[in-house]
């Protein structure tokens, strides 16, 4: 099959669907892999890394509408849309609650669609499983970028000039990208606790050195991921929330339900009672917020405190990401493509639940 690999567009994304090892490998399996040249190159992968790999490398929108199948990072945008080919496949991060306009875009063309993100949390998936690689670095990356913000050291310090106390941190969800703050948070010498809905994950939160903090509500949905809490269960949760935060230093915000707003679990009346130069680093800025302060792409001030919202965190570690990310997709494509084919049916247990567009329709 023909696979393209075109440069990512969209605004501060650096990461690159495909890296030189994984083209390599389908290559060797008899396709023929088109990277659109500079595709690899703000991620650490230049041109000549993809043509040692054995890939062509292609300049014009002939690369993408002549190609079976295109992968990307980021969804199209409707101009890279219109450049697919009748009947292609596209592999992509859609973000499909946002993708309303899009899609019969690419139904029209008979384009069959499949979303990253949607990669179903079973253990015969788990390598594809996109969401929990880029949430790994995410994770990862906000200690550092709350580290760097705040006013004081993560860790203990024995110094001539005497002790200083290491800084406390508070993971609010300890998901993929909850646990790897944790663990990054450790690492770097801070005490830091943990709060999840869920109460599966106080086990392995605990595992990681960190202390894991009672609210009194419990609520996991399918697939591992937390619900929407009750009324009551959530003011039990804003209660716990609220007692603890006050003699946290930094915190780091995970908590989101799919194809919802992000809850709101910091208030700006909780911000009032920390001290000032403490720093919350809100990982859910994107789907709205966890703290009631937080603006997406923006670092404020309230009360003292430093709200960050970063966007797009997995794309400032674009090497990583995109080795991570690319072994997602190369696994997804070795399991799609049979015999030089797209061979993945509707009822498909991976395949199926990620597929938005098919046979000329809007599938959902």
């Amino acid at each position: 099959m023909r696979i393209a690999v075109p440069r990512e567009v969209a605004a501060l994304e650096r990461r690159v669907a495909l890296v030189p090892d994984g083209v390599a490998r389908l290559v060797k399996a008899g396709h023929q892999v088109i990277v659109e040249a500079g595709a690899g190159e703000r991620a650490g992968f230049p041109d000549a890394s993809y043509e040692r790999a054995g890939a062509a490398l292609g300049t014009d929108a002939g690369m993408v509408s002549g190609a079976d199948v295109v992968v990307k990072v980021q969804r199209p945008t409707p101009e890279e849309a219109d450049l697919l080919g009748q009947g292609s496949t596209l592999v992509a991060l859609m973000a499909p609650a946002t993708a309303g306009e899009l899609l019969p875009r690419l139904a029209a063309r008979g384009i069959t669609t499949f979303a990253m993100e949607l990669v179903p949390r079973t253990t015969k998936a788990q390598s594809m499983d996109a969401l929990s690689s880029q949430a790994t670095v995410a994770g990862y990356k906000a200690v550092l970028v709350g580290a760097g913000a705040l006013p004081r050291f993560l860790p203990m310090l024995t110094t001539a000039a005497g002790t200083i106390a290491p800084a406390r941190v508070f993971v609010v969800g300890a998901g993929v990208a909850g646990l790897q703050a944790i663990a990054t948070a450790r690492r770097l010498g801070g005490v830091v606790s943990a709060f999840d809905v869920r109460p599966a994950v106080r086990e392995q939160v605990q595992s990681l050195g960190a202390t894991f903090v009672e609210a009194g509500a419990a609520a996991e949905g399918a697939g591992g991921y937390a619900k929407e809490l009750a009324a009551d269960e959530q003011q039990r949760v804003l209660a716990a929330v609220a007692t603890h935060i006050r003699d946290i230093d930094l915190v780091i915000t995970t908590a989101q339900i799919p194809g919802r707003p992000a809850p709101v679990l910091v208030t700006r009346a909780m911000l009032e009672t920390m001290r000032p130069g403490s720093v919350v680093v809100d990982l859910a800025a994107e789907s709205g917020g966890n703290c009631e302060a937080t603006r997406a792409g923006q670092t404020v001030t309230e009360a003292g405190v430093t709200v960050i919202g970063p966007v797009n965190l997995a794309s400032t570690m674009p090497f990583h990401a995109s080795q991570m990310y690319g072994r997602n997709i190369l696994t997804f494509l070795e399991y799609i493509i049979r015999d030089g084919a797209i061979a993945a049916a509707a009822g498909d247990p991976i395949a199926g639940p990620m597929c938005l567009t098919s046979g000329g329709s809007v599938r959902g």
